[in-house]
């Protein structure tokens, strides 16, 4: 079979679609021939060999399509249509997936919608529920609104918690998109100090939860943001990783929860938990086109250089995804 790798760690030209060993099933995973992927800010990551927690040569982390050996496991049979979390390997014609974390791709769904869910849907959920304990009618702020994790976290609040919903993103198109998929508040960062948006929203109160993925260059607007007792979850560093001289009673007289977390290094046992929930709880919606994945542009897995190039240049709204 064929699979992506990078020749060297470094830019986007060292990806190659080259002849790779079939996937070796180990007790539990079901063997998948890919029908689509996603470009995930991971797989830059891993092609820039700055991740040590994927061995697999083969580039991603998620995939779509159809179960050719179910290796034993009762809950699938061969030809189901299925979608989720790989332990890398992603961008290739085969691949190996935990059968606890795989989730059946409603009918209504083609594989390319479906290769845009697990990866920033599950992100979304696990911050704004398992972690941001997001309730109804809260408030919450939303960087990078026009993201995969965005598009995402927009639908999630709305539909799951009817909350109301700011966001920050940097164009007006972005801006527009991420109203129609129900923000409440949208604010341009590149115009606008968004933390004098977001006091003027809330009535001076502030925002229930954060999800940050900027970090460094956002802590000081994120401080003024938040309400007393909010949640802020760290998810990205895209604006630093050093902050200098915080000052932990700012923390302290807000009552802050900070967490910060990462899905990808996450334990096999925590992503079947966290996909099981998460289907459980959005099935409904997505096969009522209530919630539904959001792709910006879709590539043949032979322009997969391209397919980086493009999420590098920051200008996608939704998913990158690589058909196969």
């Amino acid at each position: 079979m064929k699979g992506i790798i990078a020749k060297e760690p470094g830019g986007a030209d060292q990806l190659i679609y080259t002849e790779m060993p079939e996937p070796e099933l180990e007790a539990g995973d079901l063997l998948i021939e890919v029908h689509a992927t996603a470009v995930n800010r991971t797989d830059i990551l891993n092609r820039e060999g700055k991740l040590g927690y994927v061995n697999n040569p083969i580039i991603g982390v998620e995939v779509a399509g159809v179960v050719t050996d179910a290796n034993g496991h009762h809950a699938f049979k061969q030809g189901d249509r299925v979608m989720g979390l790989v332990n890398g390997g992603a961008y290739a014609e085969k691949a190996a997936m935990p059968a606890e974390r795989a989730m059946k791709i409603p009918d209504s769904l083609s594989f390319a919608e479906a290769a845009a869910i697990p990866e920033v849907f599950l992100t979304a959920f696990q911050t704004l529920y398992w972690i941001g304990q997001l309730k109804e009618n809260e408030t919450i702020l939303i960087h990078a609104g026009a993201s995969g994790v965005g598009t995402a976290a927009i639908q999630l609040a709305k539909v799951m918690s009817d909350a109301q919903v700011i966001i920050t993103a940097g164009s007006e198109e972005k801006l527009d998109y991420c109203r129609k998929l129900g923000a409440d508040t949208v604010i341009n960062y590149k115009e606008q100090d968004f933390a004098e948006e977001v006091l003027q929203a809330t009535n001076k109160k502030g925002v229930d939860l954060i999800l940050d993925f900027v970090g460094a260059s956002y802590w000081k607007q994120n401080y003024k943001s938040i309400a007393v007792d909010g949640r802020w979850v760290l998810i990205g560093v895209l604006g630093g990783n050093t902050v200098n001289q915080v000052n932990l009673m700012d923390l302290m007289a807000k009552r802050i929860q900070l967490t910060g977390t990462l899905l990808t290094p996450r334990s096999d046992e925590y992503k079947a938990e966290l996909s099981k929930d998460f289907i459980n709880k959005t099935i409904d919606h997505f096969e009522q086109d209530t919630i539904k994945p959001v792709i910006d542009i879709t590539f043949p897995i032979t322009e997969a250089a391209n397919a980086h190039k493009h999420m590098e240049a920051n200008k996608n709204i939704g998913k990158i995804i690589l058909t196969v």
